[in-house]
């Protein structure tokens, strides 16, 4: 099974397999006939509440980082992490969507860690 990220903003790609957005909000300016989504899990992204606090400000990456990981710990957001799980076991390949500008410190980079084997 292979797990990767991508902005959801690249073109969809051969090797993309099945294509997941984990965005709470629809990417801006992004047409959905355009996203090549295969789903939209947003109950698996951060709060509102976190999302805004944390404002992809590098220096709150790591508080950002543990919070987001309580999240992931319970009610809905568990709930769309099973299916997330169940969707990995059907699929050979997986690509996280996300619309974050910063690669390395969003979302998306949180659930692949968590989704690796040993996460």
């Amino acid at each position: 099974m292979s797990l990767s990220i991508k902005r959801v903003y690249e073109p969809r790609a051969d090797g993309d397999g099945f294509r997941v957005l984990v965005d709470r909000l629809w990417p801006r300016g992004l047409a959905k006939d355009k996203a090549g989504v295969d789903l939209w899990l947003r109950d698996i992204a951060p709060s509102d509440e976190l999302r805004k606090w944390f404002g992809h400000e590098p220096a709150r990456w790591g508080e950002f980082r543990s919070r987001y990981l309580a999240e992931l710990a319970q009610g809905a957001a568990l709930v769309a992490l099973d299916a997330l799980r169940k969707v990995q076991g059907e699929h050979a390949v997986v690509t996280l969507l996300y619309a974050a500008h910063d690669e390395d410190r969003n979302n998306a980079v949180v659930l692949r860690d968590v989704l690796r084997p040993g996460g």
